[in-house]
């Protein structure tokens, strides 16, 4: 029997029910809650946020409905969009105090073990804090920086340098995510790395889609490669306990051996499934978003020349600092300004992170309208980013802006603010910037599709992959 059939009893007779739920429900809202639309029962908005990608999606309901706030239906749920810098701030700075933090089920479910998710999470958050806070910190960062130089010299020598022409995301996120498994987990099988790479394309494909659980869906795949992206790291963890175990403690520099070894004040350690959670959450917000800042750098300097010439012209005065063989430091990366207000410009017009989900704790107020206690709340880097307000000629890529001051207070957020501003954010500066260095050192570009079209996942994303031809500039 064909599968639209068998599929076609249940799924109209939730419909159904659904219309009846959404119609009996309208009448009872809050009467002052925001403006907007709720879209189709179930499906909500997903589909015209889909099809528009955010930025588009963002700009007519802000002008249609309230510069400020706007409402829609999202993954199954009333959501308010906080817009402009005062969102921003209000967001930031209302942490656990109105909001708190939430993810979607079809992330959840798809990416982690649900059962521990909540489990004792008051002694497993510090732990994980400290651990965190420990890597990141700037101190600790610039023992990374010879590494990330070392493998992106290697990345350039065997998965560009051999070929004319390359799709540059795919090569990217290759790049990011054995960097994440080196740092984090100080893994560098190669085949390993790429087993665990290709589940978790499949999971992030998934996670942020409507929860459908049905075979064919883009739920369904997320949730079978999750349960296999689990199941490997799984057994990285019990091995590298296994390590520990025999060398009496002796751990490696990294993320995973010192969740392993970290204790609460009562003795307690963290179990491997809550490990398993936390570095699938580190390497989903290292791998994804930084992947797709390298790729749409790339973008930009294949479209403007004249800032790649002055990009080269920064990096070579670097490389010819250096020793035959030397690696950077943390001191050359910091040379890297005007490299990094173009990487700051191209990340203002292609964010990675969207932004973040919350869960209003309590009715509360906002621009004169009520969110009602238990809606959700999405700030979105788009209702700034995109607003020649705060950007004048929003759509020309000039990475001037970001001399001197640079934009307004709360209007450039690409990391977020407040108390869960991403942590991995000079992590990320290094990679893109130490990836940048390397590229130009060794290439120039140009975009084989000019007019590429971008499509929204979890993150904007070349429709292609970004098509490039390679211009070799001989060894440097």
């Amino acid at each position: 029997m064909d599968a639209s059939l068998v599929f076609s009893l249940p799924v109209l007779t939730v419909i159904a029910l659904s219309f009846f739920l959404f119609f009996r429900t309208r009448s009872s809202s809050a009467t002052n809650t925001p403006p907007g639309s709720g879209g189709w029962p179930i499906i909500g908005e997903n589909i015209s946020l889909g099809l528009l990608g955010p930025p588009k999606f963002i700009d007519t309901r802000m002008k249609k409905f309230s510069r400020d706030v706007f409402r829609t239906s999202l993954l199954g749920e009333k959501m308010a969009f906080l817009c402009g810098p005062q969102g921003n701030k209000f967001v930031f700075s209302n942490e656990n105090k109105l909001l708190a933090s939430w993810w979607p089920k079809s992330v959840t479910k798809v990416l982690l073990f649900t059962e521990v998710i909540d489990q004792d999470q008051k002694v497993v958050a510090p732990l994980l804090a400290n651990v965190v806070h420990d890597i990141l910190r700037p101190e600790a960062l610039k023992r990374y920086v010879s590494v990330m130089d070392s493998m992106a010299r290697e990345h350039m020598a065997n998965e560009w340098a051999p070929h004319e022409e390359v799709k540059a995301y795919p090569l990217s996120q290759k790049y990011t995510f054995a960097l994440s498994c080196k740092l984090f987990m100080d893994e560098d099988d190669a085949d390993k790395v790429a087993r665990v790479l290709e589940n978790f394309r499949t999971v992030t494909n998934g996670m942020i889609s409507v929860p459908i659980d049905f075979p064919g869906t883009a739920y369904n795949r997320g949730i079978k490669g999750g349960k296999l992206l689990r199941d490997s790291l799984l057994k990285i963890i019990a091995s590298r306990r296994k390590e520990l175990t025999e060398n009496n403690g002796i751990a490696r520099h990294d993320i995973l051996s010192q969740m392993l070894l970290t204790t609460s004040e009562d003795g307690r350690l963290m179990s491997e499934k809550e490990i398993s959670n936390n570095i699938i959450g580190l390497l989903v917000a290292s791998y994804e978003t930084s992947s797709v800042a390298i790729t749409f750098v790339l973008k930009h300097l294949a479209e403007h020349p004249r800032i790649y010439d002055e990009v080269r012209k920064e990096q070579m005065e670097i490389a010819k600092s250096k020793l035959p063989g030397e690696l950077l430091t943390w001191e050359d990366v910091e040379k890297m300004k005007y490299s990094w207000n173009v990487a700051r410009e191209s990340i203002r017009l292609a964010p990675p992170g969207q932004g973040a989900f919350r869960e209003a704790l309590t009715d509360f107020k906002f621009a004169g309208f009520t969110i009602p206690k238990g809606w959700k709340i999405f700030w979105n880097v788009n209702t700034t980013h995109n607003d020649p307000k705060y950007f004048p000629n929003p759509q020309k890529f000039d990475p001037s802006r970001f001399e001197g001051s640079g934009p307004a207070p709360y209007s450039f957020v690409p990391f977020g603010g407040g108390p869960r501003m991403c942590p991995g954010k000079e992590y990320a500066r290094l990679e893109i910037l130490i990836f940048m260095h390397n590229f130009v050192k060794n290439f120039k570009l140009e975009k084989l599709i000019p007019d590429e079209k971008i499509v929204y996942r979890s993150t904007p994303v070349p429709a292609k992959g970004l098509p490039v031809r390679l211009y070799p500039h001989g060894k440097n």
